[in-house]
């Protein structure tokens, strides 16, 4: 008796311990910056970027585990030049009319050590979900040195992709107009 009550204290206990395990974070869209190059007419790498981004991520890194949800606006896609910009808006390119978002749900994190390596998971691009593998670069959680008060952690990196555009229905211009993009996600979420 004595047994199955305290066995049934400690699984009273460590049942919400192990689910709270996972910390949540909310992408700052303030800084986070998304953006893609892609090859040019064979003359350069164009760059071009998103201004509209939000989203929702947890980490568990003892359970070497989390999850990301990201959200780009796609009419907030810039390059630098207005009609381009517009170009990229249209039915050509991202059709921020008819699919006004560009999203990423992840399905596994793949951990190096106590450090998370690389994320897998679906993006959607038109309407049209594929999965992509995003390699995390750089990585790092801690206190904002900018709060004084030491109240505000976050985690933030950059990742990364290789995707071919047309694998999404983007056809407009290829192949002048590079079929491989690559993909940067700079990313900083704060605790909630």
């Amino acid at each position: 008796m004595k047994h199955s009550l305290l066995l049934t204290l400690l699984l009273t206990i460590s049942l919400p311990l192990a689910a709270q395990a996972a910390d949540s974070y909310t992408i700052d869209p303030e800084h986070s910056f998304p953006h893609f190059s892609v090859n040019h007419l064979g003359f350069s790498t164009l760059q071009g970027r998103f201004d509209k981004t939000s989203g929702k991520a947890t980490l568990d890194i003892a359970g070497k585990k989390g999850s990301v949800e990201l959200n780009v606006e796609a009419a907030s896609v810039s390059t630098g030049f207005v009609k381009r910009d517009a170009h990229l808006r249209s039915s050509d390119f991202f059709n921020a009319a008819e699919f006004p978002m560009v999203t990423f749900k992840s399905t596994t994190f793949k951990f190096n050590g106590d450090k998370p390596e690389s994320i897998e998971g679906n993006l959607t691009l038109l309407g049209v979900t594929k999965p992509v593998k995003l390699t995390i670069n750089s990585f790092h959680c801690g206190f904002d040195p900018m709060d004084p008060f030491k109240k505000r952690e976050k985690c933030g990196g950059d990742i990364s992709a290789q995707i071919k555009r047309t694998d999404f229905g983007m056809k407009f211009g290829v192949p002048a107009v590079g079929d491989d993009i690559k993909l940067v996600f700079e990313i900083e979420a704060i605790k909630d």
